[in-house]
């Protein structure tokens, strides 16, 4: 089965060709828009999610944007911490559950969450990941607050489980009022279609990106007398590590000049530590731990070929950073990743030992007579498939197109949860926001809108700090090191 033909819906803002006023920049509108980005999901914690949001963020405040984040604290990491190009991030002292994800009650994060808003002067709330209790708050308080809203969606669910239903209903209750939905892939798409029961029309596919002058190959690196398999990935269930476990002693047994070199972190680590105890592998199988982003590149120009062994996927950035790096790819046939890269750069197998085995051992015989692409055609096919500039001028049109979009008052909110979410959930949900709105009055009046200090701008067309020196210019830098509301 090859790639799926991306063809682009016509009810996709992210893809359809926006008339431009005199003098705008082609890809980039003219409106500059105040976003804050939401996730329990972000740097120091590695993934793609975080990626994600900071890649785009960063090129949003290229494009003129003021564009700020929310996450919850990472240790002795709390309070407003700012990042390359002014990036602010509010590390808000929330607690954390389970996986690095937030409890929630659904009203402790109010009073936070209005203040970032408010001092920030918020024009769209941008939440990501359906796995983050902090996003579906944000929803939730922003559309409370008369913001306009856009969710995405990174992962995939089943429909079965008692966990996916829980979540699909939560997720169900956070879009029926989103004004878009984006998706990473068409495959993302229909699943998070079906799982929220969501009007098609507005939902958007934008792919994740990489930038690839990071990675590319160096053949150098490289050890001509063996074969190096590279493995990055969370070590946990839903990664294939199970999987991965099974197939390095069979490989390794059948190809004597075979390593495998595994970077990341998680609970299925053990997994692959009793396999190389069991078989006496320690030579052969380098467990590397956390790997942070600027060392992933030095790991995979080590290797020859990029094994994913993920269960479900909706896009998967790694196999995308291995091919730039020109390692050959095999994966996995689930989610979206056939979608990803064009057949000819990719081996698919079922997400069986078999499959995988047959898959791996195609592109061992190959790599052994030669026949393999070399790195630089890789990474050459790979160069231009996905770029944050594109991902950022597609995102900009859904900005664009929700912007003008009307936020539902509170009454035909109500209705639309009663409606849209069946008469149990939707009617508790429902006295969920009467209450939400009654907290947010409360809040008004403690402390009015009017009266909370507006934040300096450290991004955006107003930033302070890009600001031209003059004879006031120590005095606004003092302003920004001693405020105390940063």
């Amino acid at each position: 089965m090859g790639p799926r033909k991306r063809a682009t819906p016509a009810s996709d803002p992210s893809s359809q060709g926006a008339s431009r006023a005199p003098g705008e920049v082609a890809g980039v509108p003219d409106k500059k828009h105040n976003i804050c980005m939401v996730s329990d999901f972000f740097f120091p914690n590695m993934g793609g999610v975080e990626s994600h949001i900071y890649q785009l963020s960063q090129c949003l405040i290229e494009n003129g944007h003021k564009v700020v984040v929310a996450t919850h604290a990472y240790g002795r990491r709390k309070g407003v911490r700012y990042l390359t190009n002014g990036l602010k991030v509010y590390y808000l002292p929330l607690q954390v559950m389970y996986n690095q994800t937030t409890a929630t009650t659904c009203f402790h994060t109010l009073p936070l969450m209005r203040c970032v808003f408010v001092r920030e002067r918020i024009t769209i709330v941008h939440a990501h990941s359906s796995f983050s209790a902090m996003a579906h708050d944000a929803l939730f308080h922003a559309k409370t607050m008369g913001l306009n809203t856009v969710f995405t969606d990174h992962s995939l669910f089943g429909f079965a489980d008692v966990s996916s239903v829980l979540t699909n209903k939560l997720l169900t209750i956070s879009l029926c009022d989103t004004n878009h939905i984006v998706c990473v892939s068409y495959t993302s798409k229909e699943n998070t279609v079906l799982r929220a029961t969501l009007d098609p029309e507005i939902v958007s596919v934008i792919p994740n990106a990489v930038d690839t002058a990071d990675f590319t190959p160096d053949t150098a690196r490289r050890q001509d007398d063996r074969i190096t398999v590279v493995v990055i990935s969370r070590l946990v269930y839903r990664k294939g590590i199970d999987l991965l476990g099974a197939i390095i002693p069979e490989l390794c047994l059948k190809h004597p000049d075979l390593h495998f070199v595994i970077g990341g972190e998680g609970p299925k680590r053990l997994v692959l530590e009793e396999v190389r105890e069991k078989y006496q592998l320690h030579d052969r199988v380098r467990l590397l731990g956390a790997l942070e982003h600027k060392d992933v590149r030095g790991v995979l120009v080590q290797g020859h070929i990029f094994l994913n062994t993920s269960l479900t996927e909706a896009f998967c950035m790694a196999i995308v950073e291995g091919a730039s790096c020109g390692l050959q790819v095999v994966s996995t046939r689930v989610g979206g990743i056939p979608e990803v890269l064009p057949e000819d750069l990719i081996t698919l197998c079922e997400p069986t030992v078999r499959s995988l085995c047959a898959g791996l051992e195609t592109v061992i015989a190959r790599q052994r007579e030669g026949s393999a692409p070399s790195p630089a055609s890789i990474h050459e096919g790979v160069r231009n498939l996905y770029t944050w500039k594109n991902v950022t001028e597609r995102t900009e049109k859904v900005y664009e197109r929700v912007s003008g979009e009307e936020v539902l008052p509170l009454d035909r909110r109500l209705r639309r949860l009663r409606a849209h979410c069946g008469p149990v959930a939707g009617s508790i949900f429902a006295f969920v926001a009467v209450l939400d709105f009654l907290f947010l009055l409360l809040l008004r009046w403690l402390v009015p809108d009017r009266i909370m200090d507006v934040a300096l701008d450290a991004t955006g067309p107003h930033a302070i700090w890009r600001q031209q020196p003059s004879s006031n210019d120590g005095g606004i830098k003092r302003a920004a090191e001693h405020d105390p509301s940063e």
